[in-house]
């Protein structure tokens, strides 16, 4: 739900490819058997593996960051007055997909793996798109907040005492900076005590032991080494659900600030919502659906461009304009009638 993955990677919203992973034959053979067989006559059908999944993916994936850097830019221009907290939530997805890279290639260097088929490194990468979209619902929800209380007052909204975090970037870059290395320590204490593969995010935590599964019969079964530890679904899980809060809060702004095209970036963002989902189905049948590889990728893809078109349409509504759009009319028009000019001339013909 990042961005780029889930809500993102998306989601996670949000750029980061989610690669399928190789379940070892040990954990296939754990897996229920009419499940097991669906996955493989799904993908023959399709006649698509991993390594064409992630082909076709790749290109979608990186073409991504054009429409989202254009879309954080047509967001922050002064004319918008987005809050300065909520530009800091959104341009966070991509310090999310920027630290994922190394925990990526540890993954295939130490273990030879993908990152979504190794815990306790998926689960520290994922929790920076949690961090990337609560920030921004924080800092949304602090400007709705003085928005709204302005309003029902009997006040106009632009009159609202705006909190720190609409007017400055300092306080959520340093709420990111915190919670960012709160995320950091999730992978350096497990890093620093001999980690396997399957090391479990946050130590298993609320994971109920496969001893215990064994015990308690009625036909079922643990899970493949590779599906992901509750901690770390609840970290995929908060990432869609603090996204469509934040979508929320868009169609919210609208209102508040008198300018619907805001809510035009709510359904901007439904891609990316979507990507996240996507990824989350991947990971429910354990990776093994490849074609969703590049399905989440393109859904990012179009989800950022059409975060970017509202963003831009906002801009565009609040009076803002760019020299450079002048200038690229002028060139395609290079004989268009100048009204100053010819007022100009009509001045000196008439002395």
């Amino acid at each position: 739900v990042h961005a780029f993955t889930s809500a993102g990677i998306g989601r996670t919203s949000s750029m980061a490819a989610k690669p399928s992973v190789h379940i070892s034959s040990s954990s296939m053979n754990s897996l229920p058997t009419n499940t097991l067989s669906f996955l493989e006559s799904f993908n023959d059908q399709l006649n698509i593996d991993s390594s064409t999944a992630e082909a076709i993916a790749g290109p979608f994936f990186g073409s991504s960051l054009f429409p989202y850097l254009a879309f954080l830019y047509f967001l922050n221009v002064e004319e918008n007055k987005t809050p300065k907290g909520v530009t800091v939530g959104f341009a966070c997805c991509l310090l999310f997909v920027f630290l994922s890279i190394p925990a990526a290639i540890a993954a295939k260097v130490l273990y030879g793996v993908s990152l979504a088929d190794s815990d306790w490194l998926h689960g520290s990468a994922e929790s920076m798109l949690t961090v990337t979209n609560l920030i921004t619902c924080v800092a949304f929800r602090q400007a709705l907040n003085a928005k709204e209380k302005a309003i029902s007052s009997g006040e106009s909204a632009a009159s609202a005492v705006m909190p720190k975090s609409a007017l400055n970037y300092q306080p959520m870059v340093v709420l990111t900076a915190i919670l960012t290395v709160l995320a950091g320590i999730t992978a350096f204490v497990p890093a620093i005590n001999n980690p396997t593969v399957h090391t479990p995010y946050l130590g298993g935590l609320m994971d109920i032991p496969a001893n215990v599964i064994s015990n308690i019969g009625w036909g079922i079964q643990p899970e493949p080494d590779n599906a992901l530890t509750v901690a770390c679904w609840i970290i995929h899980v908060s990432s869609l659900i603090e996204f469509l809060v934040a979508m929320g809060f868009c169609w919210r702004w609208a209102d508040v600030v008198g300018n619907d095209k805001w809510k035009g970036l709510t359904w901007g963002l439904l891609p990316l919502h979507s990507s996240g989902i996507t990824a989350c189905v991947y990971h429910t049948f354990y990776n093994q659906i490849a074609i969703l590889v590049p399905l989440q990728a393109l859904l990012t893809c179009v989800g950022n461009t059409t975060a970017a078109i509202a963003a831009y349409r906002i801009a565009i509504s609040n009076g803002w304009t760019a020299d450079w759009a002048d200038r690229f009319t002028g060139f395609l028009n290079p004989f268009q009638d100048d009204e100053a000019d010819r007022m100009a001339l009509a001045a000196v013909g008439g002395d």
